[in-house]
């Protein structure tokens, strides 16, 4: 239990960017899922580029590890250039 007011403050703020957070994350496994279920090249290469891109914003927002962004993004390359 926060003891200070400040303290308060923080948790109020915690609870706040949690939720954006997590919401943020889920539309990011949505943006994988649809490349990955992607059925031919043009949705395919589309959905990727859109998927990158967040990707990439994520990462730079540390909402997820840089490291896991590239990790991501490479099969998600290799399911587009397999369908083109």
């Amino acid at each position: 239990m926060a003891n200070t007011s400040s303290a308060e403050k923080r948790v109020r703020q915690e609870r706040k960017r949690n939720l954006h957070n997590r919401s943020e994350r889920s539309r990011l496994k949505t943006a994988i899922k649809n490349v990955a279920q992607a059925d031919n090249p043009d949705s395919a290469a589309a959905a990727l580029k859109e998927t990158s891109a967040l990707l990439d914003r994520m990462a730079s927002r540390r909402l997820i590890h840089p490291n896991k962004a590239a990790r991501k993004k490479s099969p998600l390359a290799k399911h587009a250039a397999k369908l083109a």
